[in-house]
């Protein structure tokens, strides 16, 4: 552990001296976080949801919203529609860390020093992934937190504020939000060892975050439903991904390979 919590303070000394990385971790959940306050200030200062009855909403709702009345769960809807933009935080802030991780280390001179140590390729896997997990997940607790305190300010229904505390957020956050991390730092170490350019990883790693934003723009048109079902089918996956992505990572960090690629 000692040699892994090295590598986590290693990597945090070096990648957050660039200035894209900082911006990247600070901004980035900043602006998600604020999206949807704002909406959701316009949104509960409207009468448009008044006189909305729950049966004049869509069938599926009734497994979202619960007990809640038609004008609440409309509400309610709009509030957990950034769920999924929660979601992209614990992707892309591990993704940015992780693809710098080690083919910054190359441009910086500090890589072949790490590999002639005795540091397994698992330790250091594990140190650089924890370098940028935690960040990310840090980030998205802290953001889902704020979200949470201004939707208590701004919705006068204790019942739709108690909503973002129940397992379907849950979930999300403190289960689906770690898994996601995982999966983004595993793919950026595997690019991160095959290119030989900072910029050139992380364009490919963002490439990885398209399928999030398919799910938001599902969930946003209506063509997908985010529920609790949803959330823990996407975290039994992620599990099973995250295992073979983090073994895949393994085997293509080779550190004779990489050296003399880089040489």
């Amino acid at each position: 552990m000692e040699r892994i919590k090295a590598i986590i303070i290693k990597e945090w000394r070096e990648v957050f001296k660039n200035k894209f990385v900082l911006f990247t971790v600070s901004f980035l959940p900043l602006m998600i976080t604020a999206l949807p306050l704002v909406i959701l200030y316009f949104a509960g200062s409207s009468d448009g949801f008044t006189g909305i009855s729950t049966a004049d909403l869509p069938p599926q709702f009734e497994s979202l919203c619960g007990s809640l009345e038609g004008s609440d769960c409309m509400l309610y809807y709009i509030v957990t529609q950034f769920l999924l933009l929660f979601m992209m935080v614990p992707v892309i802030v591990p993704m940015t860390i992780a693809s710098y991780s080690i083919v910054g280390e190359k441009t910086t001179r500090t890589l072949e020093p790490l590999l002639a140590t005795p540091v397994t390729t698992v330790e250091i896997l594990i140190g650089k992934g924890l370098a940028g997990v935690i960040p990310a997940v840090l980030t998205t607790w802290i953001g889902y937190l704020i979200y949470a305190a201004g939707a208590y300010i701004m919705v006068s229904n204790p019942a739709v504020v108690s909503k973002l505390f129940d397992p379907l957020w849950m979930i999300a956050i403190f289960l689906v939000g770690p898994l996601l991390s995982l999966m983004g730092v595993s793919i950026s170490v595997m690019i991160s060892s095959r290119v030989n350019d900072p910029r050139v990883a992380e364009q490919i790693s963002g490439i990885f975050v398209l399928p999030v934003v398919g799910l938001f723009i599902g969930q946003m048109t209506g063509m997908l439903l985010v529920n609790e079902t949803f959330i823990l089918w996407l975290a039994a996956v992620l599990l099973v991904l995250d295992t073979v992505l983090f073994y895949f990572a393994i085997q293509v960090f080779q550190r004779e390979t990489i050296l003399s690629r880089w040489k």
